[in-house]
């Protein structure tokens, strides 16, 4: 599953399945920031496992993207591919002043769209 470009929600199964959320503070200017960006979402998104990413960033500079996933072995899969070890490396050096990466288990997902009402799904052992 990959994102629909006319969305800004990642399609993602009913759970379960994880995300990695990582919160950042940016340094002022490009630096090379944002080609790399859209060079990593496109990696990211080619990785087997791998259902799409969210993303955003206020004016002051924190960002959060959420990128979500089938299972564990994915997200170590995605974490130890070689261009994204570097842009890692760029991003201490140039990019962040401050990031947190989160990894969880998501067990129950909700959705509303005005024109379809609410949807829910769960995972049940």
């Amino acid at each position: 599953m990959t994102r629909d470009r006319a969305s800004p929600f990642a399609a993602t199964p009913k759970p379960p399945y994880y995300i990695v959320s990582f919160s950042s503070i940016r340094t002022e200017g490009d630096q090379g920031y944002g080609a790399m960006g859209e060079k990593m979402e496109a990696l990211a998104l080619a990785q087997d496992g791998c259902f799409g990413l969210e993303s955003a960033r206020r004016s002051d500079g924190f960002g959060i993207t959420i990128s979500f996933w089938r299972d564990e072995k994915s997200i170590l899969a995605w974490k130890n591919v070689v261009s994204h070890m570097a842009a890692q490396k760029l991003g201490r050096e140039r990019w962040y002043e401050q990031y947190q990466v989160r990894v969880a288990r998501v067990e129950r997902a909700y959705s509303f769209h005005a024109n379809e009402g609410e949807s829910f799904a769960e995972h049940v052992d």
